[in-house]
């Protein structure tokens, strides 16, 4: 067949012919195995010349297609794949449709009439070695190295069975869960993401900012895994109905990290996210992340003053904790008391004292906050002011002699004053207590090793905020290229900041409840950049690209 349609000359066909007689193997695998002809060419004249219908392989689901009807073993020794049933017939893909050895072995097996569909090779092999292995063989493959856990021995799981039990210490299961923490760890990721759907499972990781596909597991392990992560945190591993969190901690060499575990029943299963708590990320030092020098002037400024108030404001994910925290570093001293109440606190920093939010024991932020007052604090961090009780209490701290650092979910530093006024606090106690709001945004820094030259048209430079002044030639543009080191060109992230003091024209405007454009106005006026400007800088000193500094300002 294949000589006649081209694809092999009479020479080699008889050479293969004798191999295949010598090794007891088929004539099909002799072809396939010298790669004389190609998968394609040889499934499409097979079924051409057998009259046998031909399947694309990668135009099924996989995982729709049915399970267990035969063994494993024997789908890998004669390279055939069930790909459906209908009734007593039992449709089978090949790449060798001549082998009536298979279909005698098939049909003893499942008691069902096979049928031949021919399949390309290459595809088949492929798809084969997916599935040659089981969810523990599978994990095997990926995972290996001794880690050690540390899980605290005064609380336990609660009333966990035998088989559960069983179920958890699932070996493959504990090295697969070691293996994508160590490697989180080992790409910077923020987060990592365990995500059940009906016919797949995958864990995806955040790193710089953003979410990447990292594998696709068995979708078999996903009780498993969420049973395991359940007890390493303390988490109630038999319910499954309601959200819950949790923390756990790895010895990673010399050094431990805490992890923050969230679990929310979805659809299909336990959709679970960690997220990584590296302390080392509070000491990095003002300069590392990012503030300009008179931004930094202003902030240092304010936060050495013996009272009042600093808000920190941005989305979430925009780095305010860690802000707050390199403030507070700063701040520790031995003659400081400085106390925070967060929800929950994230990273532990010995000298401060640090008090979790617990609603159902009745310790809100508000609570906390009156406490504090009792405690003869110096310094004050609230997580976050969420309601007109915390912001009255954080306020009159303020004003009676205390630091208060706290945290609010605007767009800009002006908007924080109208949000607050909003919230019913009167302009009056805004005006005489807060000193500085900084806001800021994150945005993914170019990587040193790859990053290129660029040319970006003048029309978008000025339309993104640029002076024609400033398009004189003497700063290089630079675009994210991608290499080995990298995240598609970029490596770690740097803040954008908008650093607001409250000056005595502000304070005025605040006093006749102005509105926040004209709170903008008066800062651009005293020389405060806004997100974009600061941003703007950062694109000139080369340190991240236009696109980035667009996307993270463009409101």
């Amino acid at each position: 067949m294949l000589v006649h349609a081209g694809k092999l000359q009479p020479k080699a066909a008889e050479d293969l012919m004798r191999q295949a007689r010598e090794k007891k193997t088929s004539f099909v695998n002799s072809v396939i195995a010298a790669g004389l002809v190609s998968p394609v060419d040889l499934a499409h004249t097979l079924s051409t010349a057998l009259a046998v219908p031909l399947l694309d392989l990668n135009a099924m689901d996989v995982q729709r297609m049915p399970q267990n009807i035969i063994d494993n073993k024997l789908a890998q020794q004669y390279q055939v794949v069930v790909l459906g049933r209908r009734g007593s017939r039992l449709f089978i893909g090949g790449a060798d449709p001549t082998d009536q050895d298979v279909v005698e072995r098939i049909k003893f097996a499942t008691q069902l009439t096979p049928e031949w569909v021919i399949v390309e090779h290459d595809k088949l092999t492929k798809l084969l070695a997916g599935a040659s292995s089981s969810a523990s063989e599978a994990l095997e493959t990926i995972t290996g190295g001794d880690f050690d856990f540390d899980i605290a021995e005064e609380e336990s799981a609660p009333q966990e069975t035998a088989a559960e039990l069983a179920d958890v210490e699932d070996a493959p299961v504990v090295r697969f869960l070691q293996k994508m923490l160590v490697d989180a760890i080992n790409l910077r990721a923020s987060d990592l993401h365990f995500e059940p759907y009906e016919f797949h499972y995958r864990v995806r990781f955040r790193v710089d900012g953003e979410l990447r596909e990292i594998t696709q597991p068995p979708i078999a392990i996903k009780d498993k895994l969420a049973s395991r992560i359940k007890v390493l945190s303390r988490l109630d591993i038999a319910e499954r109905r309601v959200p819950q969190d949790g923390r756990m901690k790895l010895k990673f060499g010399a050094k431990a990290i805490d992890f923050r575990i969230s679990t929310l029943p979805t659809l299909f299963g336990e959709k679970i996210v960690i997220r990584i708590l590296d302390p080392s990320s509070a000491k990095l030092g003002i300069d590392a992340l990012g503030y300009e020098k008179i931004e930094k002037e202003r902030l240092l400024a304010a936060i050495s003053r013996p009272y009042g108030m600093v808000l920190v404001t941005g989305p979430t994910g925009s780095g305010k904790t860690v802000s707050l925290y390199t403030c507070l570093n700063i701040l520790n001293q031995p003659g400081v008391n400085i106390s925070t109440v967060e929800d929950p606190a994230e990273i532990n920093l010995p000298g401060i004292n640090q008090v979790n939010v617990n609603d159902k024991a009745g310790l809100s932020f508000s609570a906390a906050l009156k406490s504090f007052l009792r405690q003869d604090p110096d310094i004050i961090m609230v997580g976050e002011i969420r309601d007109l009780e915390t912001a009255d209490i954080a306020i009159k701290a303020a004003q009676t002699g205390h630091m208060v650092m706290s945290t609010l979910h605007t767009n800009d530093a002006p908007k924080t004053l109208t949000r607050l006024l909003n919230m019913g606090v009167a302009p009056f106690n805004i005006a005489s207590s807060v000193l500085l709001i900084t806001a800021q945004r994150l945005v993914r820094r170019l990587c040193e090793n790859c990053k290129a030259p660029a040319e970006y048209p003048r029309e978008a430079l000025l339309r993104a905020g640029f002076k024609e002044e400033e398009l004189d030639g003497s700063w290089k543009q630079y675009r994210a290229v991608g290499c080995n080191s990298c995240n598609s060109g970029y490596r770690g992230r740097v803040g954008l900041y908008q650093v607001m003091p409250i000056t005595e024209a502000i304070q005025r405007i605040i006093l006749a409840e102005g509105t926040a454009m004209d709170i903008a106005a008066q800062a651009q006026a005293e020389g405060v950049r806004d997100l974009r400007q600061f941003g703007l800088v950062k694109v000139r000193s080369g340190v991240t690209t236009l696109e980035e500094v667009l996307a993270a300002t463009n409101e």
